[in-house]
């Protein structure tokens, strides 16, 4: 008698293990499914927003271009702010991945100079992929202006916008940390990366607009020649000054 009844214990368990297989292969299932609508309505997001502007794409438009009611995104997004704090945030993650797959030429030795040269390297490789990441893909950079009237933005709460502002920050620190192992002070290189910072953007503004041909200029040059004078102030300030007698 005791043989049958194990035998029932073992299918039991055995429907009971394969059911969970199902239902976790229907929650992947379902996951993927979402995943993909929620792709498809980023897209239409992004679409709408570059279009129309954040003012004149509304949820109901996002829908119509998504091919969903506006009821259905209401699943995925409780309003066009946060679908547009979802756009910003993936636009910065890729952003910190360019930036985070930039690795300079190691320096051979253990000398200052070779210290001083890794340092140089890491600092060109990373600003260089922040830089790069916004001229190749200048939606991305409209992108991170329209919540901003003045220079407040609307739109986001307080925790999103801290959220974005921290991974845009974590995409500026390797070349900060360059800095700082060049030899200047945390302070000073954090005033570095800010002006750094104005130096991409506005050198962007005028490259996507077309405003920089009126100086016969090119953006990548001007930025290198940046990244030049930014590495020569650090040196400088590195290294110790002379006393007076």
């Amino acid at each position: 008698m005791a043989r049958p009844a194990a035998a029932a214990v073992v299918a039991i368990s055995a429907a009971s293990t394969a059911e969970r297989a199902r239902g976790a292969a229907r929650g992947l299932r379902q996951r993927a499914v979402a995943d993909v609508k929620r792709s498809l309505v980023l897209a239409a997001a992004r679409a709408a927003f570059i279009e129309l502007g954040l003012e004149g794409a509304s949820l109901r438009e996002i829908a119509k271009r998504a091919g969903y009611t506006p009821g259905a995104i209401y699943s995925y997004f409780a309003s066009k702010e946060e679908v547009y704090g979802a756009l910003l945030g993936e636009s910065l993650e890729r952003l910190n991945a360019c930036v985070e797959a930039a690795v300079p030429e190691p320096a051979a030795g253990r000398s200052a100079a070779a210290r001083s040269g890794s340092a140089q390297g890491l600092l060109r490789a990373k600003a260089t992929a922040f830089f790069d990441f916004y001229r190749e893909n200048p939606r991305d950079l409209d992108l991170g202006f329209y919540l901003f009237h003045g220079m407040q933005p609307r739109g986001l709460t307080p925790a999103l916008n801290e959220r974005l502002n921290a991974r845009l920050r974590d995409a500026l620190a390797p070349t900060e940390h360059g800095l700082v192992e060049i030899g200047l002070r945390s302070a000073d290189a954090r005033l570095e990366i800010t002006a750094l910072f104005a130096h991409i953007v506005g050198l962007l503004l005028l490259s996507h607009t077309g405003r920089i041909r009126m100086f016969g200029q090119a953006s990548t040059t001007l930025f290198e020649r940046y990244l030049d004078a930014l590495v020569a102030r650090a040196l400088a300030a590195s290294k110790p000054r002379s006393v007076r007698p």
